[in-house]
Order: structure tokens, then C-alpha cells, then sequence
């Protein structure tokens, strides 16, 4: 499929190295020249690469640069993060990180949070840590307050390593297929494995899960990688019996945040118990 103008591998170094003055560099400036931006000599000599080798890259004669000649070339052409994370994509490699995950909320997603009402919503961290929830969240399911925070874990939740009671969900769901639920979490695991490759929560969460789950441990034995997107659950709600909802999972930029989303059809008998729950289902309390 040919990609837009002027926005291929070869056309983006080009651009960023023609808007690059050489004094950005900490290159001198002589009389009579015309370029204002770098020279491809240049780029190359400060990439440490041959000139014939950027040459081919900006006529798309090479398109697969090694990851140490992206990062050369970023740092050359002075790129900022997203610049250089939109490089690696270009060259179809993975932007660098710094390998841990963030339980961080950026005041923007707050913001949406804030203004999405009684809807039930939680925000999940890239682990499936419970990081935020809403009144409504904890009037459908039960207010997760009383669960000590390090096992506010969807994914413990799921796989228990022992006999303990229910951490996230106090009243029983059922779904749709759980089996395959349980396959999306754990796929979508070793998926934050290749993210967050050096983070110390995760990898604690994934051993104890393969020794003590053996579910978890067949599971993940199956290798498959992937992101857990939508389900359909059945809470047996005690106030007001039994609500269906549709379960969506929304991932939120470079933390790999999932928003959790909690609805019921329109018009349907369950969105009018959805926000019965509301009233009746927990206190009015927000944590995270």
C-alpha cells in the first residue's frame, strides 16, 4: 500500500534534516552556503554512517536501518521523543523505553474520567493493577477500598494463588466465554512483557502466577501475545438482581493504560438497573 507524500522513512529524515541548522548541531556555519539545513555528509558523519548509506535511505533504496543506526540518526538530528519514537515506527522497530510501567494518570485522562458521569469506569495499568476507579464502577461491582492495594490486581483476581476471597468484584460475574478472558489477560501479559520489559512489579506478578495458578502457567505456555479489548459480563447484583453489561477495554498512549468501560444496551432493562446501582449500589466514593 504507498504510503502518504512526504511521509516515508526517507521523506521524514529528509524533512528533519533539511529544518536542522548546522549550528544545532555544533557545526560551523561558512560563508556562501546554501543549504540551511544539514548536508547529507554531514547527517552521516555525525551519525556515524557512510554517506551512500543515507543517500539510500532518503531515495527508499534501504528501509530496514538497524536500531543502532536509528538511534544514531535520532540523536543527530536532534529529534524529540516522539519524533524519535515516530523514526523506530518508520523502520518498523519498536521505540525504545525505559522498560517499567507507570501508574500514573496524565491530568487529561482525569479530565475525561471526570466527565464520563456515573458510568462505570475504571483505569487499570499495563499489569492490570487497579489505579482508579469511579462511583460507579463501585456501585456495579463492590468498592474495592477494602482489598489491600497490592492485590487490587485484575489479573490475580483472575488467578488466584490461593483461597482468598474476591478482591475487585464482590458480588459474582459471570461472561460470555471465560475461557477465552482468561486467554486475553494472559496474552495480553506477555504483551506488557515486550513494553515494559524491565519492570520489577510485573515480572513478580507473571512468576507467582505461572508457580501458583495452573491455569495461568498452561496459558502462558501457549506464547500467544495480544490485547484484551471487549467482553460481556452478567453481574448478580444485591440490590437490583442480575445487570448485563458490555464490557470495552480502551488503551490509553505510551503507559499502555486500559480504561475499563461498564455499559448496558440503551433502552434495555439493564441500563435502567445500571443506574439503579447508582443509588442503591455503594457509597459515593472515587480512589485511586
Amino acid at each position: 500500500m504507498p504510503t502518504a507524500p512526504g511521509t516515508g522513512l526517507g521523506a521524514m529524515i529528509r524533512t528533519w534534516r533539511d529544518r536542522l541548522p548546522p549550528s544545532a548541531a555544533g557545526l560551523p556555519v561558512t560563508r556562501g552556503r546554501r543549504a540551511t539545513g544539514l548536508r547529507r555528509e554531514e547527517l552521516a558523519e555525525l551519525a556515524g554512517v557512510s554517506v551512500d548509506y543515507v543517500v539510500r535511505l532518503e531515495q527508499g533504496r534501504a528501509t530496514t536501518p538497524s536500531a543502532s543506526v536509528v538511534a544514531s540518526l535520532a540523536r543527530a538530528l536532534r529529534l524529540s521523543t516522539a519524533e524519535r519514537d515516530h523514526l523506530y515506527w518508520l523502520a518498523r522497530l519498536l521505540p525504545p523505553t525505559d522498560g517499567v510501567l507507570s501508574d500514573h494518570l496524565p491530568p487529561g485522562m482525569r479530565r475525561v474520567l471526570a466527565r464520563l458521569g456515573d458510568v462505570a469506569v475504571a483505569v487499570f495499568a499495563a499489569d492490570w493493577q487497579l489505579v482508579w476507579w469511579n462511583h460507579g464502577w463501585a456501585a456495579l461491582l463492590g468498592d474495592p477500598s477494602a482489598a489491600p492495594p497490592r492485590l487490587r490486581n485484575f489479573a490475580r483476581d483472575r488467578f488466584p494463588v490461593d483461597a482468598g476471597p474476591a478482591r475487585l468484584a464482590l458480588w459474582p460475574v459471570t461472561e460470555a466465554d471465560r475461557d477465552a478472558t482468561d486467554a486475553a489477560v494472559v496474552s495480553d501479559l506477555r504483551r506488557a512483557t515486550g513494553r515494559f520489559p524491565r519492570d520489577r512489579r510485573l515480572a513478580t506478578l507473571i512468576r507467582e502466577l505461572n508457580a501458583g495458578n495452573k491455569r495461568f502457567a498452561e496459558l502462558w505456555a501457549h506464547g500467544e501475545v495480544a490485547a484484551h479489548r471487549e467482553d460481556h459480563k452478567t453481574i448478580e447484583h444485591p440490590a437490583v438482581g442480575p445487570v448485563t453489561v458490555d464490557c470495552d477495554v480502551l488503551s490509553e498512549g505510551d503507559s499502555e493504560h486500559k480504561i475499563v468501560i461498564m455499559t448496558a444496551m440503551p433502552g434495555s432493562e439493564d441500563e435502567t438497573k445500571l443506574r439503579l446501582t447508582a443509588v442503591t449500589g455503594a457509597p459515593a466514593t472515587v480512589r485511586g
